[in-house]
């Protein structure tokens, strides 16, 4: 049970040092001032490196075998999927609301510009 415990907890610290690496290096990437972040790059590749050096001690690598021979990985699969259809139908209401939303503002400026008296 406490192994069990241990070996989640392991994982779990895996996983967020794999997320805020990742974020770190997006950071990174996204500002676009290369000499100004490259802390964060190195940053970045160094707790990736500590996930990968934590991930392939044998404990979690013998964890990481248990839960590949699970059903995780289809659930897993599932997840990635629907948030994958998700994030393509957010960029579609996103794209096709923003013209609507442009051509409402002009309508209601046209409503208002209407109503002014015209001055020469």
């Amino acid at each position: 049970m406490t192994e069990t415990i241990t070996d989640s907890a392991n994982l779990l610290l895996i996983g967020g040092l794999v997320v805020y690496g990742l974020s770190l290096f997006a950071d990174y990437s996204a500002r676009g001032r290369w000499a100004k972040n490259v802390t964060s790059l190195l940053a970045s590749l160094g707790i990736l490196a500590l996930a990968l050096a934590l991930a392939i001690t044998p404990g979690n690598a013998a964890m990481l075998v248990r839960i590949a021979q699970s059903d995780a990985s289809k659930l897993l699969l599932g997840v990635s999927s629907f948030l994958l259809v998700l994030s393509i139908g957010a960029f579609g209401v996103i794209t096709y609301s923003r013209p609507f939303r442009l051509r409402h503002e002009k309508k209601i400026n046209r409503e208002l510009n209407r109503d002014l008296p015209k001055i020469p």
